[in-house]
């Protein structure tokens, strides 16, 4: 699920207090950090996990679809990617 919403907490706190939802990877991002406005949700887990945070989130999220869906996951990806090697050159490579 990819997700805008402007009222983060809220969705932060009903997706976290959830037993099923909050065992999915769910990573919250400002919108300037990602080039964009507002706040997104990036969820990856099960379809029943994401179906889950639909419903409970549903009135406080703007689904995002298509060309912009990708490149925000590609941004939250590469974000990723660069804190992974950021970290692996702490400790070296083995």
């Amino acid at each position: 699920m990819h997700a805008e919403s402007k009222n983060a907490s809220k969705v932060k706190d009903t997706l976290s207090a959830d037993p099923v939802v909050s065992l999915a990877s769910l990573i919250f991002k400002d919108g300037p950090s990602l080039g964009k406005t507002g706040f997104y949700v990036y969820i990856s887990g099960l379809d029943s996990q994401c179906h889950k945070a639909m419903e409970l989130v549903k009135d406080l999220v703007k689904v995002v679809e298509g060309k912009e869906r990708d490149q925000i996951i590609h941004a939250i990806k590469e974000e990723q990617n660069k804190a992974v090697e950021g970290f692996g050159s702490i400790f070296g490579q083995f």
